[in-house]
Parts: structure tokens; sequence; C-alpha cells
């Protein structure tokens, strides 16, 4: 897409409650070339309305939310909440985190009412709204316990209560569901979703940072989609299905399926050279995914029903995965060429097929071989081993080199799966203790 996407919501004669306007936030590397987190992000959130914003991690979503927050400055542009510029922590903004982030030694009631000390409401006050959100969020009875006494999901209820006692306009959550076990998710957004259609909670808007495409659609009335790298909204997805919304229903699968194959689909505006992989290169970042993770998702995809192509999301349900479980392990089988994705689904190669087929030593030589040509950074540590007399190179080597492009949490992580790559295909050694690559024996 050549232009980043505005997304806003439909004319109205009502000023949008939060405005994001040409917003632009960059990571500073001390000395190295600045890396461009989110870049011309264009947002507007209007009154009684839920919006999600969809991507995978490391997109910039949880930044936004921060900057909206008033957490962190951006780097250009300017966020207002109902025509007032942020400008530090905004006062009409609460933030639900996807960590439980509770104070352990305060009570439930004691962190539920922390928001409000610090706004200066009287003690008696701050109690009876303190209860009233405890109330309203379904843990009456538990207000004298502390957070260890609680299960995870009634400690994020306490987080979610800690939010909406002090009233804030505008609601975020960042993936608030995303540390819960499935069942215990679920019924915290169905609940929530009871007290939001009801008009229950004290918040005009809500503003959802998710990775799970069935939850957005599930709970938002507006999707907005992120690129990566750098973050920009490429596309605006409504959801005009009433509530409460059933997973089952043709429409609700539709638009789920559309979604996978528009996050799949390939840039139009950089089509890919033949055997050219788009967007590869030493500095591109490597998720850590496990070889026998990717071995798995190539003999599932194998296997019946899908017998060698398989559509992302009933592929996702059958093997309890979300995106961002989902997408870096079938990228990865794109990258090695052992699959092909597009239009929400994967496609084994003739490579793949043979991979599934053949028997662990020549599963070991056909990945060995597949690394080798398709993951440059690899090829690029073979290339140095084999013109070294000593055929041994230090890891700080790679790191540095790929540290003048990414982060060094980025940088540690490729390194991590292109070790992990190559020590399952015995391309080449690396010693842990003393952190140095070689042509050893890897085995």
């Amino acid at each position: 897409m050549d232009q980043p996407v505005s997304a806003s919501a439909p004319t109205s004669l009502h000023r949008p409650l939060v405005t994001i306007d040409h917003l632009r936030h960059l990571y500073d590397k001390g000395g190295a070339e600045d890396v461009v987190v989110l870049d011309d992000v264009g947002i507007e959130l209007r009154d009684n309305e839920i919006v999600a914003l969809l991507g995978r991690s490391g997109c910039g979503k949880s930044t936004l939310l921060r900057i909206i927050a008033g957490l962190m400055p951006p780097t250009s542009g300017r966020v207002t909440i109902a025509g007032v510029p942020v400008d530090g922590p905004a006062g009409d903004v609460a933030m639900v985190f996807q960590s439980f982030a509770l104070f352990p030694w305060l009570t439930v009631l004691e962190n539920v009412e922390i928001g409000l000390e610090a706004q200066g409401l009287a003690p008696a006050v701050r109690r009876k709204r303190a209860l009233a959100a405890i109330d309203l969020i379904g843990l009456d009875g538990y207000e004298s316990a502390f957070p260890k006494e609680l299960s995870g999901g009634m400690r994020q209820r306490v987080g979610l209560a800690r939010a909406l006692v002090v009233h804030p306009k505008v609601l975020l959550m960042d993936e608030p569901f995303s540390a819960l076990d499935v069942l215990t998710a679920e019924t915290l957004r169905t609940d929530l979703l009871d007290l939001w259609c009801e008009g229950r909670m004290p918040i005009s808007s809500i503003l959802m940072v998710t990775h799970n495409i069935e939850e957005a659609v599930l709970m938002s009335d507006r999707i907005l989609v992120f690129s990566s790298n750098p973050g920009r909204i490429v596309a605006e997805i409504k959801v005009e299905l009433p509530q409460p919304r059933n997973r089952l229903d043709p429409n609700f699968r539709q638009l789920v399926d559309d979604i996978y194959a528009r996050m799949t689909a390939r840039p139009t505006d950089k089509p890919a050279r033949e055997g050219v992989f788009p967007g590869t290169g030493i500095s591109m970042v490597l998720p850590r995914v496990s070889p026998n993770v990717l071995a798995g998702l190539m003999e599932a995809v194998a296997a019946e029903p899908y017998n060698g192509r398989a559509d992302l999301p009933p592929l996702a349900d059958d093997l309890h995965m979300e995106i961002d479980d989902l997408f870096p392990v079938a990228e990865t089988l794109q990258l090695l060429r052992f699959a092909e994705v597009a239009e929400g689904d994967i496609r084994l190669t003739d490579a793949g097929r043979r991979f599934v087929r053949a028997d662990s030593d020549e599963r070991k030589r056909l990945f060995a071989q597949h690394v080798l040509a398709y993951v440059p950074l690899a090829g690029h540590i073979k290339r140095v081993l084999d013109e070294r007399s000593s055929h041994r190179a230090p890891a700080s080597r790679f790191r540095d080199e790929l540290e003048d492009n990414m982060s060094e949490e980025a940088a540690e992580q490729t390194l991590r799966a292109v070790i992990s790559f190559a020590r399952y295909g015995e391309a080449f050694a690396y010693d842990e203790e003393s952190g140095v690559f070689s042509h050893d024996n890897p085995g």
C-alpha cells in the first residue's frame, strides 16, 4: 500500500473523543541509525465504540497505547483527548495491562482505591466508588483479599476495576486477556462485553490492543490492522455484526477468514523477484521458532484433512494456536521455502513435502541446505567460517553487525534463532560457554 491509511470513524457533527494526527515514533539506538517504530499513524476514536488494534508482536501497538496515555511522548505528531493535547499522563484515560500490575502488599480494595487517592478524593468517597467498581466487575466479597489469594482472572478483574473507578473517558486495554487461560479469558471477555452493551461501564470508548483475530471480531466495532517494521495502519475494517456475536455464525467466520487473508497478503508495492524472499537481508529480524515446531506444522498441513494446503483459521483452531504463535511459524516456513503463505492459506512446497516424507538424517540435510540458502545471517556466518583458517568466529562479531540495524533484544533473538536452525540441521556449531561459532561437528 503506497499511502498510510488514516483510520477515521464516519463523518460526525461531534468532535472525535481521541485524535491521533500524523504520529511517528523512533527508537533511539544511541549512535546507530534510529529504528522507526510507528510511522504516520492517524486515528479518530469516537464516543460509544470499541476499536481494536490488530497486528503482530513488535508492530508498535503497545507503544501507541502508552503514547495515548501520556506515559511517553511521540517523536512527532500529536494526540488530543476531547480536544486537549496530551502532554504527560492523561487524566481522561485509564489503562489495563496484560500483566496484572497489582501491588501485592495492598488488598483488593486498596489496589482499586489507589488511583482515587492520587486524585485527592476524601477517604469516604474513595471507598464508596471503589466498592461500587469491585461489585461491578464481579468481585464483591473479595475486598480484603490480597492479590496472591486470587486467581489470574480475578486479579485481572481487579486491574479492570482500578481502571474503571476513576471514570475515564477512554479505557485503553493492552492484550488484557493474553495472560489468562482460554476459559477464564472467555468468561472475562463476555462479562466485559455484557457491561459495555448494558451501558453500565463509566467510560465513553475502548481502544484495545490484541493479536487475536477472533477476539477483535468478537468485541470491536472497528478493527485497525497494523503492519510491522514500521507500524502503520494498513486497513480499517468495520464489524457490523450485532452483539452478542456467535463465533460459529457464517458471517463471523467469513470476516475472520478475510482478515487472515489481509494479514498474509504479500505487499503489492514490493513484488517478489523469482528466488528472492521479499524483505530479507542480514538485518532481518528472525522469530524464535523451534525447528521441531516447524516440522510439526509441516506434518500437520501434510496430513488429513489438509493434504498439503490449509486454511489458516481452522488450522489455528485445530492446533490451539493464536496469531502470534501461528504466523511466525508459517512465515518462517515460507522464508525457508518449505511453504507458501498467501490470502489466508498455507501450502507446502515440493521441498516441504519432501521434508515430511524424509527420515531424520535426510530432514537434517534438507533443512541445513535451506537454512544456508535462504536465511541470510546463516549463510553469512557459514561464509565467514569457511574463509577463516581457524574456521571459528565469535558470536559478538555477528551480534555487533545486527545491532547496527536493530535493537539489542532483536539482535539476540535473531542470533539465537540461527543458532537453533544451525544445530538442528548440523550446518555449523556454536559453543555456549565460549560464545564461538565453528565448523566442529554440532552433533
